[in-house]
């Protein structure tokens, strides 16, 4: 879900609301509450965000998604997905900073080999996305996909989202998910021979 859409968390989560999601709500009144959603999701948040940026960036990042999360907190949406989901949501948007640094990382490291201890970020990517040997064509099959579909890939494919938390997460109908995936995973089967998982 986008930062700052949906009505107050108050306004639809009543006294039977479970887990992280109660949490929210509590966190309202009580803001010591917000730390179980911060102790359980943190190190997720975190480890998505140095697969994508590399870790000294992601110490920043994600120190500022808890901030933002914890600043919007009343604006959580459970009808329109997860506490998992919304965090990725906000992940996603403070990565948007990176993304044409990312982009040029993938293009730039797709016209020189290097080993693989200097990759960084980008080389942990195509590790996860998909194939030894086939590293420069995957690089630019990356970068030439849209923002859309690269987000899509990388909740999935480094965040472990399932379909429904990625739509979540960027605020997009489900079937969006799935034909952003499916153009992805031509592209990048084309491009560089690789199949991306199904959910």
């Amino acid at each position: 879900m986008p930062v700052g859409s949906g009505p107050d968390v108050s306004s639809r989560v009543n006294g039977a609301c479970p887990g992280d999601a109660r949490d929210i709500e509590l966190s309202l009144t009580d803001p010591d509450r917000f730390g179980a959603v911060f102790d359980k999701y943190f190190a997720e948040i975190h480890g998505y965000a140095a697969r994508r940026v590399g870790s000294d960036a992601a110490d920043d990042i994600a120190a500022e998604v808890f901030l933002t999360a914890f600043r919007v907190r009343h604006r959580f949406d459970p009808g329109r997905g997860t506490v998992k989901a919304w965090l990725y949501g906000i992940v996603t948007n403070h990565l948007s900073a990176y993304r044409r640094q990312e982009q040029r990382a993938y293009r730039a490291m797709a016209r020189a080999v290097v080993p693989e201890s200097e990759e960084g970020h980008a080389g942990r990517v195509v590790d996860q996305v998909a194939a030894e040997g086939m590293r420069p064509a995957l690089l630019v099959a990356l970068a030439d996909l849209t923002r859309g579909e690269r987000e899509v890939v990388l909740l999935i494919a480094l965040g472990g989202l399932s379909h429904a938390d990625a739509a979540a997460a960027l605020g997009i109908r489900y079937g969006t998910i799935a034909s952003r995936l499916s153009r992805a995973r031509t592209k990048l089967r084309a491009a560089a021979g690789v199949a991306l998982p199904t959910e």
